[in-house]
């Protein structure tokens, strides 16, 4: 006997008709906030039901409007955007999280799709970039804006290889921006004596022999930006 399943229709698909993707987006510049409802709006794809510009009105549209996705800034004020994320994935998993950043760093990326996001987008390249994120986002697929790609690749060959712990990579990461051992052992509440560990461990695994070497490394990688 054959069993057939009907499924519920999900949001964007009702009946047989394509709905847009309802869109949440939370920026504290008002004026950019402007540009991408502007961006948003000219498509009939996507439907923007509210705006945030702290991270707690963020929290409040998404768990009142229940969005399909969010678009969230990177550096919005009243706390931190990555915990956010780590925490609306778990309350409200049905909403899909895009973040907006000018941070060029591989592992920036790597945080915040390890805390939940699927799709990490430049300001800079949101014109471009943005509607192809909200659509893959949508789906439930990641994207990951080019430019920090191929970075983000080898850093996840890096880590996943064993090369280096997700700890090392963080630890290189401040080496190579210029923070001492006393201030990446202050932001990262460890020992000075532990950070000096990981510095030397660091250096042997990569077989790199100083400080310019390592920074080329980050470079080449997209752990820092140019």
């Amino acid at each position: 006997m054959t069993t057939h399943l009907h499924l519920a229709a999900s949001q964007g698909d009702l009946d047989g008709q394509r709905l847009p993707i309802t869109v949440v987006l939370a920026d504290d510049h008002a004026m950019f906030r402007r540009t991408l409802r502007r961006l948003l709006d000219g498509t009939e794809s996507v439907s923007v039901v509210d705006e945030a510009s702290d991270l707690s009105s963020a929290i409040e549209h998404v768990r009142g409007r229940r969005p399909r996705v969010l678009v969230l800034d990177l550096d919005m004020p009243n706390g931190s955007t990555v915990e956010a994320v780590r925490h609306l994935r778990t309350e409200v998993p049905w909403t899909e999280i895009v973040v907006l950043t000018t941070e060029e760093s591989a592992l920036v990326a790597q945080q915040l799709l390890a805390a939940g996001a699927v799709a990490f987008v430049f300001k800079d390249r949101a014109e471009i970039e943005l509607l192809e994120a909200i659509h893959q986002a949508a789906h439930g697929e990641e994207f990951v804006s080019p430019r920090v790609a191929a970075g983000l690749e080898v850093l996840r060959r890096t880590v996943d290889g064993g090369i280096l712990s997700p700890r090392e990579v963080e630890i290189l990461r401040l080496i190579a921006l210029g923070y001492t051992s006393a201030e990446i052992a202050a932001q990262l509440h460890l020992s000075r004596r532990t950070v000096e560990t990981h510095r030397a461990r660091i250096f042997e695994k990569l077989e790199l022999r100083t400080r310019a070497e390592l920074v080329r490394y980050a470079l080449d990688r997209h752990l820092i930006g140019a």
